[in-house]
């Protein structure tokens, strides 16, 4: 079985509204086994909505709409399936009671508009609405099914979860579908692609591999199709055993792991704490660490370093090597490093300098040069990086660097 999602909305066209419906159902219609063949979008038009349906029958067993069923002249979704599927609006005695109980328990009076939403086609299952009025339709013709539904997220949601998915299981035996995804911090991505090449043209045939690159960070994704949960998942074990033997240091988590929350995990284990000091990144690293709950347990604070002046008077940097060798450089970011360590006596600690852009840069040091410094309880040592010239993704990517390269060192420590 493959289903296709259709979004109704102009809302969602101009960008006024994000399509978060859509992923939220993939999701959920992937973990019942139901692999979407596509998702659309199309506007409030009855001639879209009709050339979309009969263009995703022709491919798919089940087709999901959301959106367009309020009770304003511009929902038009109710009447043009109830149209397409050659049918008439009926009071539904179910769904109008539903609605008085909804504006009741409000102490709200129902108008015409409210009462014409209990009306649904007489050859569809109204599906029950528990936080609104608008009704969703199931259609069955042909061994195919149509669902529609409000685009409502809080309206929807329950209707899919309740209704929809255990429905689809009574009369369909859905395949097993997983997908496992590996996190990657400082190869790019092309780079990492020739690394893992062998071993990704050897994958079962049953497995996809994607590529999902965002700064800092490139995520390789696993989904895998079968008969049996199980299986499939000791299938992705056994793969990612063999990949982590080809980049082991690469690997930092998996699914939805932070950097953050790795190296977190790996400081309260050990209860060991850490500090920043940060110039270019202006606090996101700091910012990252604290967006884990329970880091105050490891994490002592910051020194937000921007001018010289905090560097020397706060981190106790040498005005001698900032004038000789600049803010930027390996020099000053070590004695930031070790600064803010002793300043706040913690086992770890990060320092950053570096120059963000746009602007800034010199032929010696261009936009994108960045120091990172490490300073642990036996060392401090610092790496030059050249992260391009889009500020934000260099600030991104300088934290995400920065993370990484702490982990492996709480690691091999």
């Amino acid at each position: 079985m493959k289903a296709e999602i259709i979004s109704i909305g102009d809302e969602l066209l101009i960008g006024q509204v994000v399509n978060t419906n859509a992923s939220w159902m993939a999701k959920k219609l992937n973990d019942a086994g139901i692999p979407i063949h596509q998702i659309t979008v199309i506007p409030d038009q009855k001639e879209r909505i009709v050339t979309s349906l009969e263009e995703a029958l022709k491919h798919v067993d089940l087709v999901i709409f959301t959106g367009g069923l309020g009770p304003t002249r511009d929902d038009i979704t109710k009447l043009t399936l109830c149209e397409f599927f050659k049918s008439r609006l009926v009071l539904n005695d179910d769904v109008l009671s539903d609605i008085h109980k909804l504006f009741g328990g409000r102490g709200l009076d129902l108008n015409e508009l409210n009462r014409k939403q209990a009306e649904v086609p007489d050859n569809c299952i109204p599906i029950r609405n528990k936080n609104g009025t608008a009704p969703g339709m199931w259609f069955e013709q042909n061994g195919k099914i149509v669902v529609s539904l409000p685009g409502v997220p809080y309206e929807m949601e329950p209707m899919i979860a309740d209704f929809v998915i255990p429905e689809i299981s009574k009369k369909f035996s859905g395949q097993a579908i997983i997908h496992r995804t590996v996190l990657t911090q400082g190869i790019p991505e092309s780079r990492l692609a020739k690394l893992i090449e062998d071993w990704e043209d050897n994958l079962p045939q049953n497995i996809k591999l994607a590529y999902l690159p965002k700064p800092g960070i490139v995520r390789l994704r696993l989904s895998a199709i079968g008969k049996s949960k199980p299986e499939l998942e000791a299938q992705i074990d056994s793969e990612i055993k063999k990949l982590k033997k080809i980049i082991p240091k690469a690997i930092f988590g998996f699914d939805d792991d932070e950097l953050g929350e790795v190296v977190g995990w790996l400081l309260r284990n050990r209860g060991q704490t850490i500090s920043t000091a940060e110039s270019c990144t202006g606090g996101y690293i700091a910012h990252l660490i604290t967006s884990i709950t329970g880091s105050s347990a490891y994490y002592k604070g910051s020194v937000v370093a921007y001018a010289n002046e905090i560097k020397e008077n706060m981190l106790g940097v040498s005005g001698k090597d900032l004038e000789n060798f600049g803010a930027v450089s390996e020099e000053v970011v070590i004695q930031m490093a070790e600064g803010v360590k002793n300043r706040f006596q913690t086992d770890y600690s990060i320092a950053t300098s570096g120059i963000a852009g746009p602007s800034g840069g010199t032929p010696e040091k261009p936009v994108g040069t960045t120091w990172i410094a490490i300073s642990t309880p036996e060392k401090t040592f610092a790496k030059i990086f050249s992260f391009g010239e889009h500020r934000e993704r260099n600030i991104i990517k300088t934290a995400q660097t920065a993370l990484n390269m702490l982990r492996k060192e709480i690691s091999t420590d």
